[in-house]
Protein backbone atom coordinates (compact mmCIF):
# COMPACT_ATOMS: atom_id res chain seq x y z
CA UNK A 1 0.00 0.00 0.00
CA UNK A 2 3.67 3.38 -0.31
CA UNK A 3 5.78 5.88 0.14
CA UNK A 4 8.29 8.60 0.12
CA UNK A 5 8.42 10.88 3.51
CA UNK A 6 9.96 14.20 3.56
CA UNK A 7 10.27 14.37 7.14
CA UNK A 8 8.75 11.84 9.14
CA UNK A 9 9.58 12.83 12.81
CA UNK A 10 7.31 16.13 12.39
CA UNK A 11 4.23 14.24 11.32
CA UNK A 12 4.41 10.97 13.92
CA UNK A 13 1.11 12.72 15.52
CA UNK A 14 -0.96 12.36 12.54
CA UNK A 15 -3.53 9.38 11.74
CA UNK A 16 -1.15 7.30 10.67
CA UNK A 17 0.77 6.79 14.19
CA UNK A 18 -1.73 3.94 14.00
CA UNK A 19 -1.65 2.30 10.29
CA UNK A 20 0.22 0.08 8.72
CA UNK A 21 0.92 -0.22 5.11
CA UNK A 22 1.84 -2.43 2.45
CA UNK A 23 4.50 -0.37 -0.25
CA UNK A 24 3.66 -1.13 -4.19
CA UNK A 25 6.81 -0.35 -6.42
CA UNK A 26 6.03 -2.07 -9.89
CA UNK A 27 8.76 -1.94 -12.30
CA UNK A 28 7.81 -3.85 -15.67
CA UNK A 29 9.54 -4.07 -18.74
CA UNK A 30 7.18 -2.69 -21.33
CA UNK A 31 3.53 -1.80 -21.53
CA UNK A 32 1.69 -1.15 -24.64
CA UNK A 33 1.72 2.27 -25.71
CA UNK A 34 -2.43 2.93 -26.04
CA UNK A 35 -4.03 5.52 -23.74
CA UNK A 36 -6.13 3.27 -22.69
CA UNK A 37 -7.42 1.89 -19.53
CA UNK A 38 -5.75 -0.97 -20.21
CA UNK A 39 -2.58 0.67 -19.62
CA UNK A 40 -2.53 0.02 -15.70
CA UNK A 41 -2.00 -2.60 -13.16
CA UNK A 42 -3.81 -4.99 -15.57
CA UNK A 43 -1.72 -4.45 -17.90
CA UNK A 44 1.63 -4.85 -15.66
CA UNK A 45 0.03 -8.55 -14.18
CA UNK A 46 -0.59 -9.26 -17.64
CA UNK A 47 2.34 -8.63 -19.08
CA UNK A 48 5.38 -8.44 -16.94
CA UNK A 49 8.01 -9.96 -18.94
CA UNK A 50 11.86 -9.37 -19.27
CA UNK A 51 15.04 -11.01 -18.27
CA UNK A 52 18.02 -9.90 -16.33
CA UNK A 53 17.46 -6.35 -14.16
CA UNK A 54 19.82 -3.91 -14.83
CA UNK A 55 20.10 -0.21 -14.39
CA UNK A 56 22.39 0.68 -17.23
CA UNK A 57 20.85 3.57 -18.91
CA UNK A 58 22.43 2.10 -22.41
CA UNK A 59 19.34 0.21 -23.29
CA UNK A 60 16.44 1.69 -24.93
CA UNK A 61 14.26 3.26 -22.32
CA UNK A 62 11.38 1.25 -21.60
CA UNK A 63 8.06 2.79 -20.91
CA UNK A 64 8.20 1.91 -16.99
CA UNK A 65 5.16 1.80 -14.90
CA UNK A 66 6.14 3.02 -11.13
CA UNK A 67 3.83 2.67 -8.53
CA UNK A 68 4.52 3.57 -5.14
CA UNK A 69 1.43 4.27 -3.18
CA UNK A 70 0.11 3.40 0.12
CA UNK A 71 -2.67 1.62 1.57
CA UNK A 72 -3.66 2.34 5.51
CA UNK A 73 -4.58 0.00 7.61
CA UNK A 74 -4.60 -0.09 11.48
CA UNK A 75 -2.06 -1.88 13.81
CA UNK A 76 -1.42 -0.25 16.78
CA UNK A 77 1.14 -3.12 17.77
CA UNK A 78 3.52 -2.53 14.27
CA UNK A 79 6.85 -1.32 15.02
CA UNK A 80 6.83 1.18 11.39
CA UNK A 81 5.36 4.09 10.58
CA UNK A 82 3.34 4.08 7.84
CA UNK A 83 3.29 6.81 5.21
CA UNK A 84 1.46 7.83 2.64
CA UNK A 85 2.07 7.76 -0.83
CA UNK A 86 5.57 9.50 -1.66
CA UNK A 87 5.58 12.26 0.28
CA UNK A 88 2.29 14.26 1.19
CA UNK A 89 3.26 13.19 5.12
CA UNK A 90 6.10 15.83 5.17
CA UNK A 91 4.26 18.34 2.96
CA UNK A 92 3.36 21.34 4.58
CA UNK A 93 -0.11 21.69 2.45
CA UNK A 94 -0.83 18.41 4.14
CA UNK A 95 0.17 18.92 7.43
CA UNK A 96 -2.11 22.28 7.38
CA UNK A 97 -5.22 19.63 6.23
CA UNK A 98 -4.47 17.87 9.40
CA UNK A 99 -4.06 20.75 11.79
CA UNK A 100 -7.53 21.99 10.18
CA UNK A 101 -9.20 18.41 9.98
CA UNK A 102 -7.84 16.19 12.72
CA UNK A 103 -9.75 13.57 12.81
CA UNK A 104 -8.83 10.59 10.23
CA UNK A 105 -12.26 9.73 9.40
CA UNK A 106 -13.38 13.72 9.16
CA UNK A 107 -10.50 13.39 6.23
CA UNK A 108 -11.28 10.17 4.69
CA UNK A 109 -15.02 10.44 4.28
CA UNK A 110 -14.85 14.10 2.27
CA UNK A 111 -15.04 13.84 -1.13
CA UNK A 112 -12.66 16.60 -1.53
CA UNK A 113 -10.02 15.96 1.08
CA UNK A 114 -9.88 12.42 -0.52
CA UNK A 115 -9.08 13.63 -3.64
CA UNK A 116 -6.73 16.30 -2.40
CA UNK A 117 -4.51 13.92 -0.54
CA UNK A 118 -4.84 10.89 -3.08
CA UNK A 119 -3.11 13.56 -5.09
CA UNK A 120 -0.77 15.26 -3.26
CA UNK A 121 1.42 12.76 -4.43
CA UNK A 122 1.31 11.85 -7.59
CA UNK A 123 1.54 15.85 -8.62
CA UNK A 124 4.84 15.65 -6.59
CA UNK A 125 6.64 12.77 -8.01
CA UNK A 126 4.32 11.70 -10.99
CA UNK A 127 4.49 8.00 -9.89
CA UNK A 128 1.99 5.45 -12.31
CA UNK A 129 0.05 4.99 -9.58
CA UNK A 130 -2.64 6.77 -7.41
CA UNK A 131 -4.34 5.35 -4.49
CA UNK A 132 -7.65 6.25 -2.49
CA UNK A 133 -6.83 8.18 0.41
CA UNK A 134 -9.39 5.68 2.86
CA UNK A 135 -9.15 2.98 5.44
CA UNK A 136 -10.19 -1.04 5.82
CA UNK A 137 -12.61 -0.12 8.75
CA UNK A 138 -14.36 2.38 6.66
CA UNK A 139 -17.38 0.28 5.14
CA UNK A 140 -17.89 -0.55 9.51
CA UNK A 141 -20.58 2.38 10.35
CA UNK A 142 -22.96 0.82 7.00
CA UNK A 143 -22.90 -2.46 8.60
CA UNK A 144 -23.75 -1.53 11.77
CA UNK A 145 -20.54 -1.40 13.44
CA UNK A 146 -19.54 1.74 15.03
CA UNK A 147 -16.09 2.67 15.41
CA UNK A 148 -13.80 5.71 16.11
CA UNK A 149 -10.01 5.86 15.90
CA UNK A 150 -8.57 7.26 18.96
CA UNK A 151 -5.02 9.16 19.02
CA UNK A 152 -2.50 7.12 20.42
CA UNK A 153 -4.79 4.16 20.76
CA UNK A 154 -5.65 3.95 17.24
CA UNK A 155 -9.40 1.94 16.21
CA UNK A 156 -11.58 1.42 18.62
CA UNK A 157 -14.77 -0.75 18.13
CA UNK A 158 -17.49 0.46 21.06
CA UNK A 159 -19.43 -2.60 20.95
CA UNK A 160 -17.37 -5.61 19.62
CA UNK A 161 -19.48 -8.52 18.61
CA UNK A 162 -19.29 -11.43 20.82
CA UNK A 163 -22.22 -13.42 20.07
CA UNK A 164 -24.42 -14.74 18.00
CA UNK A 165 -27.11 -11.74 18.49
CA UNK A 166 -24.43 -9.32 17.90
CA UNK A 167 -23.75 -10.79 14.45
CA UNK A 168 -27.34 -10.81 13.58
CA UNK A 169 -27.55 -6.84 14.29
CA UNK A 170 -24.65 -6.28 11.21
CA UNK A 171 -26.41 -5.33 8.13
CA UNK A 172 -25.12 -5.72 4.58
CA UNK A 173 -23.16 -3.26 3.35
CA UNK A 174 -24.30 -1.27 0.35
CA UNK A 175 -21.67 1.16 -0.55
CA UNK A 176 -23.33 3.25 -2.52
CA UNK A 177 -25.48 4.35 0.28
CA UNK A 178 -22.62 4.54 3.21
CA UNK A 179 -19.93 5.47 1.55
CA UNK A 180 -21.16 7.43 -1.63
CA UNK A 181 -17.73 9.44 -1.09
CA UNK A 182 -15.76 6.80 -2.15
CA UNK A 183 -17.07 6.22 -5.55
CA UNK A 184 -17.14 10.10 -6.05
CA UNK A 185 -13.44 10.02 -5.32
CA UNK A 186 -12.61 7.43 -7.31
CA UNK A 187 -14.22 8.67 -10.37
CA UNK A 188 -12.68 12.11 -9.91
CA UNK A 189 -8.84 10.36 -9.33
CA UNK A 190 -9.59 8.78 -12.70
CA UNK A 191 -10.50 11.73 -14.63
CA UNK A 192 -7.81 13.72 -12.94
CA UNK A 193 -5.08 11.40 -13.76
CA UNK A 194 -6.15 10.90 -17.15
CA UNK A 195 -4.42 7.24 -17.90
CA UNK A 196 -1.70 8.63 -16.85
CA UNK A 197 -1.82 6.77 -13.73
CA UNK A 198 -2.95 3.38 -12.45
CA UNK A 199 -5.76 4.54 -9.52
CA UNK A 200 -5.21 1.91 -6.76
CA UNK A 201 -8.14 0.76 -4.35
CA UNK A 202 -8.52 -1.79 -1.70
CA UNK A 203 -10.30 -3.82 1.26
CA UNK A 204 -10.09 -5.30 4.04
CA UNK A 205 -10.31 -9.62 4.48
CA UNK A 206 -13.18 -11.04 5.77
CA UNK A 207 -11.21 -12.87 8.79
CA UNK A 208 -9.10 -9.74 9.35
CA UNK A 209 -12.17 -7.34 9.85
CA UNK A 210 -13.92 -9.89 12.11
CA UNK A 211 -10.49 -9.80 14.25
CA UNK A 212 -10.93 -5.94 14.65
CA UNK A 213 -15.12 -6.39 15.22
CA UNK A 214 -14.40 -9.30 17.87
CA UNK A 215 -11.33 -8.23 19.42
CA UNK A 216 -12.77 -4.81 19.77
CA UNK A 217 -9.95 -3.03 18.08
CA UNK A 218 -6.20 -4.20 17.48
CA UNK A 219 -4.96 -7.21 19.31
CA UNK A 220 -1.57 -8.81 20.47
CA UNK A 221 -3.05 -12.94 21.29
CA UNK A 222 -6.47 -12.66 19.20
CA UNK A 223 -7.87 -14.74 22.15
CA UNK A 224 -10.95 -12.93 21.78
CA UNK A 225 -11.82 -14.08 17.99
CA UNK A 226 -9.74 -17.36 18.74
CA UNK A 227 -12.54 -18.11 21.47
CA UNK A 228 -15.14 -17.24 18.93
CA UNK A 229 -13.40 -19.47 16.27
CA UNK A 230 -13.48 -22.55 18.40
CA UNK A 231 -16.62 -22.21 21.12
CA UNK A 232 -18.87 -20.94 18.52
CA UNK A 233 -17.31 -21.40 14.81
CA UNK A 234 -20.98 -20.91 13.54
CA UNK A 235 -21.21 -17.55 14.99
CA UNK A 236 -17.87 -16.52 14.00
CA UNK A 237 -18.33 -18.53 10.08
CA UNK A 238 -21.65 -16.13 9.95
CA UNK A 239 -19.85 -12.87 10.65
CA UNK A 240 -17.31 -13.99 7.51
CA UNK A 241 -19.91 -14.63 5.31
CA UNK A 242 -21.19 -11.09 5.89
CA UNK A 243 -17.88 -9.39 5.84
CA UNK A 244 -17.40 -11.46 2.50
CA UNK A 245 -20.71 -10.76 0.56
CA UNK A 246 -19.88 -6.81 1.70
CA UNK A 247 -16.13 -6.57 0.59
CA UNK A 248 -17.50 -8.27 -2.89
CA UNK A 249 -19.47 -5.80 -3.27
CA UNK A 250 -17.37 -3.28 -2.15
CA UNK A 251 -14.44 -4.31 -4.71
CA UNK A 252 -17.05 -4.01 -7.41
CA UNK A 253 -18.05 -1.03 -6.19
CA UNK A 254 -14.62 0.52 -6.03
CA UNK A 255 -13.73 -0.90 -9.80
CA UNK A 256 -17.10 0.60 -10.84
CA UNK A 257 -15.77 4.22 -9.49
CA UNK A 258 -12.77 4.04 -11.25
CA UNK A 259 -9.75 1.39 -9.63
CA UNK A 260 -8.06 -0.63 -11.79
CA UNK A 261 -6.89 -2.88 -9.45
CA UNK A 262 -7.61 -3.96 -5.61
CA UNK A 263 -5.66 -5.28 -2.99
CA UNK A 264 -7.20 -7.31 -0.13
CA UNK A 265 -5.37 -7.10 3.06
CA UNK A 266 -5.93 -10.07 5.57
CA UNK A 267 -2.78 -8.71 7.92
CA UNK A 268 -4.38 -11.62 10.50
CA UNK A 269 -4.87 -14.22 8.37
CA UNK A 270 -1.16 -15.95 9.47
CA UNK A 271 -2.30 -15.63 13.16
CA UNK A 272 -4.18 -18.78 12.32
CA UNK A 273 -2.83 -21.99 12.11
CA UNK A 274 -2.44 -23.43 8.32
CA UNK A 275 -5.73 -26.04 9.27
CA UNK A 276 -7.45 -23.53 10.69
CA UNK A 277 -6.66 -20.79 7.97
CA UNK A 278 -8.54 -23.08 5.26
CA UNK A 279 -11.57 -23.32 7.88
CA UNK A 280 -11.44 -19.25 8.58
CA UNK A 281 -9.99 -17.49 5.72
CA UNK A 282 -9.50 -19.45 2.67
CA UNK A 283 -13.02 -20.08 1.76
CA UNK A 284 -14.21 -16.46 2.26
CA UNK A 285 -11.24 -15.26 0.32
CA UNK A 286 -11.93 -17.48 -3.04
CA UNK A 287 -15.82 -16.40 -2.63
CA UNK A 288 -14.54 -13.09 -3.10
CA UNK A 289 -12.80 -13.46 -6.27
CA UNK A 290 -14.64 -15.70 -7.29
CA UNK A 291 -17.37 -13.38 -7.09
CA UNK A 292 -15.66 -10.00 -8.34
CA UNK A 293 -14.32 -12.29 -11.29
CA UNK A 294 -17.39 -12.67 -12.24
CA UNK A 295 -18.13 -9.38 -13.01
CA UNK A 296 -15.25 -8.00 -13.19
CA UNK A 297 -12.93 -11.04 -15.08
CA UNK A 298 -10.26 -8.31 -15.77
CA UNK A 299 -9.87 -6.27 -12.76
CA UNK A 300 -6.45 -7.84 -11.27
CA UNK A 301 -7.01 -8.51 -7.45
CA UNK A 302 -3.75 -8.82 -5.02
CA UNK A 303 -3.31 -10.50 -1.46
CA UNK A 304 -1.79 -9.46 0.96
CA UNK A 305 -0.77 -11.25 4.38
CA UNK A 306 1.99 -9.92 6.62
CA UNK A 307 4.42 -12.98 7.63
CA UNK A 308 2.68 -15.78 5.34
CA UNK A 309 5.72 -17.94 4.65
CA UNK A 310 3.56 -21.10 6.41
CA UNK A 311 0.90 -20.39 4.40
CA UNK A 312 2.53 -19.62 1.07
CA UNK A 313 1.21 -22.66 -0.65
CA UNK A 314 -2.45 -22.04 0.40
CA UNK A 315 -2.41 -18.56 -1.22
CA UNK A 316 -2.72 -18.57 -4.94
CA UNK A 317 -5.87 -21.20 -3.93
CA UNK A 318 -7.77 -18.08 -3.43
CA UNK A 319 -7.74 -17.20 -6.81
CA UNK A 320 -6.42 -13.78 -6.89
CA UNK A 321 -3.53 -12.47 -9.28
CA UNK A 322 -1.01 -11.47 -7.10
CA UNK A 323 0.45 -12.89 -4.05
CA UNK A 324 2.03 -9.83 -1.63
CA UNK A 325 5.31 -11.13 0.20
CA UNK A 326 7.02 -9.91 2.74
CA UNK A 327 10.78 -10.22 3.50
CA UNK A 328 10.79 -12.93 5.83
CA UNK A 329 9.78 -15.38 2.67
CA UNK A 330 13.13 -15.28 0.32
CA UNK A 331 11.25 -14.13 -2.92
CA UNK A 332 13.48 -17.09 -4.64
CA UNK A 333 12.22 -19.74 -2.79
CA UNK A 334 8.24 -17.98 -2.35
CA UNK A 335 8.00 -17.97 -6.30
CA UNK A 336 9.09 -22.12 -6.22
CA UNK A 337 6.90 -22.35 -3.76
CA UNK A 338 3.74 -20.69 -5.28
CA UNK A 339 4.62 -21.59 -8.58
CA UNK A 340 6.44 -19.50 -11.50
CA UNK A 341 3.00 -18.59 -13.09
CA UNK A 342 1.76 -16.57 -10.16
CA UNK A 343 2.57 -13.35 -10.27
CA UNK A 344 4.35 -11.68 -7.12
CA UNK A 345 4.60 -8.72 -5.14
CA UNK A 346 8.05 -8.27 -3.12
CA UNK A 347 9.50 -8.15 -0.72
CA UNK A 348 12.77 -6.07 0.06
CA UNK A 349 12.95 -5.87 3.88
CA UNK A 350 12.31 -2.04 4.71
CA UNK A 351 15.37 -2.04 6.98
CA UNK A 352 18.06 -1.74 4.30
CA UNK A 353 16.85 2.02 3.50
CA UNK A 354 18.59 2.06 6.91
CA UNK A 355 22.15 1.01 4.89
CA UNK A 356 23.94 3.22 2.39
CA UNK A 357 22.82 3.79 -0.88
CA UNK A 358 24.74 1.29 -2.44
CA UNK A 359 23.41 -1.41 0.11
CA UNK A 360 19.91 -0.25 -1.01
CA UNK A 361 20.90 -0.53 -4.93
CA UNK A 362 22.42 -4.03 -4.11
CA UNK A 363 19.33 -5.30 -2.42
CA UNK A 364 16.94 -3.90 -5.17
CA UNK A 365 18.82 -5.61 -7.57
CA UNK A 366 19.43 -8.93 -5.84
CA UNK A 367 15.41 -9.33 -5.33
CA UNK A 368 14.94 -8.20 -8.52
CA UNK A 369 17.28 -10.76 -10.14
CA UNK A 370 15.86 -13.91 -7.34
CA UNK A 371 12.15 -12.90 -8.58
CA UNK A 372 12.74 -13.36 -12.10
CA UNK A 373 12.09 -12.58 -15.64
CA UNK A 374 8.55 -11.65 -15.37
CA UNK A 375 5.25 -11.62 -12.84
CA UNK A 376 7.15 -9.37 -10.24
CA UNK A 377 5.79 -6.24 -8.70
CA UNK A 378 8.74 -4.69 -6.79
CA UNK A 379 8.32 -3.07 -3.25
CA UNK A 380 8.94 -3.03 -0.14
CA UNK A 381 7.47 -5.79 2.23
CA UNK A 382 6.06 -4.05 5.03
CA UNK A 383 5.71 -0.18 6.04
CA UNK A 384 8.96 2.23 6.14
CA UNK A 385 10.29 1.68 9.88
CA UNK A 386 10.27 4.92 11.57
CA UNK A 387 13.45 7.02 11.31
CA UNK A 388 14.15 6.15 7.89
CA UNK A 389 16.51 8.50 6.18
CA UNK A 390 14.35 10.21 3.61
CA UNK A 391 17.20 10.39 0.97
CA UNK A 392 17.33 6.86 1.27
CA UNK A 393 13.74 6.09 0.63
CA UNK A 394 13.93 8.46 -2.66
CA UNK A 395 16.52 6.44 -3.64
CA UNK A 396 14.48 3.03 -3.23
CA UNK A 397 12.38 5.13 -5.98
CA UNK A 398 14.80 6.47 -8.38
CA UNK A 399 16.39 2.67 -8.51
CA UNK A 400 13.30 0.91 -8.99
CA UNK A 401 12.14 3.71 -12.00
CA UNK A 402 15.49 3.35 -13.52
CA UNK A 403 15.55 -0.93 -13.84
CA UNK A 404 15.60 -2.29 -16.98
CA UNK A 405 15.05 -6.16 -17.91
CA UNK A 406 17.29 -7.47 -20.87
CA UNK A 407 14.71 -9.18 -23.03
Amino acid sequence: MTQIQINSNQILQSFDEWCDLGEWVVVPSRLPQSSSDKVGLQSVILQLRGGAASTSSSRPPSRMLTVLCTVGEPNVASATEPLLVNAIRGEKSYQMICKKYPSFRERSENVDLVVEISLQPWKVFKPDGVILFSDILTPLPGMNIPFDIVKGKGPVIYNPLRTATDVDQVREFHPEESVPYVGEALTILKAEVNNEAAVLGFVGAPFTLASYVVEGGSSKHFSKIKNMAFSQPKVLHALLQKFTDSMARYIKYQADGGAQAVQIFDSWATELSPVDFEEFSLPYLKQIVDSVKKTHPHLPLILYASSSGGLLERLPLTGVDVISLDWTVDIAEGRRRLGLDVAVQGNVDPGVLFGSKEFITKRILDTVNKAGNDKHILNLGHGIVVGTPEENVAHFFEVAKGIRYAI
